[in-house]
């Protein structure tokens, strides 16, 4: 008797190696894929990142990737929220348990968990093509990936999106934000004892300030998070705090060791000036500060062909103040997997699926995320623009915000 062929296993390609890709393919292998990975950078990803505030959705997606970790194995647990005032006396603190961690950490744990022949670094994207009964990636090396699904998890910058997509593009808010990691030993006692069990905020007025701590390097002990929103007008403001070690003007990021120093020791001094004195030593002890250009950015699908799929910030990215980027990128790649489960053998019903699921959703994160950016919006606001703003916002964003404001929010 002739035994029965076992089909072949469907072939995704992903390009980008971040946490959305990581998470992508460890569901999707779960499901029967072969997977490969292209990330464009050459090298470990682990070290880079800052921060992330953890969901119950979060945890829920690691477990379905294969992933069981308890939460003290994935971030640190805080008891609380504390809002400290300028002289560094307790303005207030509410109960309000959570785990935070660390991109670095997380990206470790995603990627221990891929075979190492399934990622491939130093693959920069050039060009996508779909055929009837394929998708090809073109790389900038000259090789080729061939696959039935193509996934950009390429983040904010997307090659994949750009493709397709080609007017869709970040908008600067109007602020940035200054970010860190600073071990906890290298901090004084009084400053941890401050800090480094809560989920803590400075508010200097026009500015806002927040740090928690996050589970350090391999083995090594915790470390303490923060970010610094602070108003900078397009143009001169921006573009100052954008010029390079070099004079060269940056787009709208800047690489951390090609901020001028001059830059860091304006910032550092400003922290002085400005925050309470815990969060002052916090920024003076960062060994490396690196500067976000505040964006939001909306693509008006996910399904950007027959075989081709954005997700993560590819698709929405939010601003940092909902604590959602992360989680939004999993619950993507969840929801992708669930949808390629429940359509085997349709690929367009899939994605359309998918698509309908996530699509709306990025649209809230995204709306929700400008409400609670608002108040740092409307700093480089002139007062009447500001008036004018006031009058036409809704009252339950006004309140959003006064919660934020004081640190009370969830």
């Amino acid at each position: 008797m002739a035994v029965e062929a076992k089909p072949a296993a469907r072939r995704a390609i992903i390009v980008g190696g971040s946490l959305g890709g990581l998470f992508t393919a460890l569901l999707l292998r779960r499901s029967g894929w072969e997977v490969e990975v292209h990330e464009r950078v050459t090298g470990d990803l682990s070290g880079r990142g800052a921060g992330i505030v953890t969901h119950p959705e979060l945890f829920e997606v690691l477990a379905r990737a294969g992933i069981a970790r308890s939460e003290a194995e994935v971030g640190v647990a805080v008891s609380g929220r504390r809002v400290f005032r300028a002289d560094g006396t307790l303005l207030g603190e509410r109960a309000l348990p959570q785990v935070l961690t660390a991109w670095g950490h997380l990206h470790g744990l995603l990627h221990q968990a891929l075979p190492a022949g399934a990622y491939r670094s130093g693959r920069s994207l050039v060009r996508v093509e779909e055929a009837e009964d394929a998708v090809t990636a073109h790389f900038a090396d000259g090789s080729t990936a061939r696959g039935d699904l193509l996934v950009g998890a390429d983040g904010i910058g997307s090659t994949v999106r750009a493709h397709t997509l080609p007017e869709v593009a970040p908008l600067y808010a109007g602020y940035v934000a200054w970010r860190g990691l600073v071990d906890e030993a290298d901090l004084t006692q009084e400053t941890r004892a401050a800090l480094c069990d809560h989920f803590s905020f400075s508010l200097p007025p026009g500015e806002q300030m927040l740090g928690y701590p996050v589970a350090g390097e391999g083995r090594g002990g915790r470390r303490f998070n923060f970010v610094w929103y602070r108003p900078a007008a397009a143009g001169t403001d921006l573009r100052a705090l954008l010029t390079d070690v070099d004079g060269l003007a940056q787009p709208l990021s800047i690489a951390p060791n090609r901020i001028r120093p001059e830059v860091i020791a304006g910032m550092r001094a400003d922290a002085r000036r400005l925050l309470a004195p815990p969060f002052a030593e916090v920024v003076e002890r960062t060994a490396q500060p690196f500067l976000q250009a505040i964006q939001d950015l909306e693509a008006p699908r996910m399904a950007l062909g027959r075989r081709t799929v954005i997700l993560g910030d590819a698709a929405f990215v939010a601003r940092p103040h909902v604590g959602m980027g992360v989680t939004k990128a999993a619950a993507d790649a969840d929801a992708l997997a669930r949808a390629l489960e429940a359509h085997p053998h349709d690929l367009p019903a899939a994605l359309s699926q998918f698509e309908a699921a996530r699509l709306a959703f990025g649209r809230a994160v995204v709306r929700r995320a400008r409400e609670l950016g608002a108040y740092m919006q409307a700093q480089i606001l002139t007062p009447h623009e500001r008036a004018l703003a006031e009058r036409h916002r809704a009252p339950e964003a006004v309140m959003a915000e006064t919660a934020v404001a004081t640190g009370l929010a969830a």
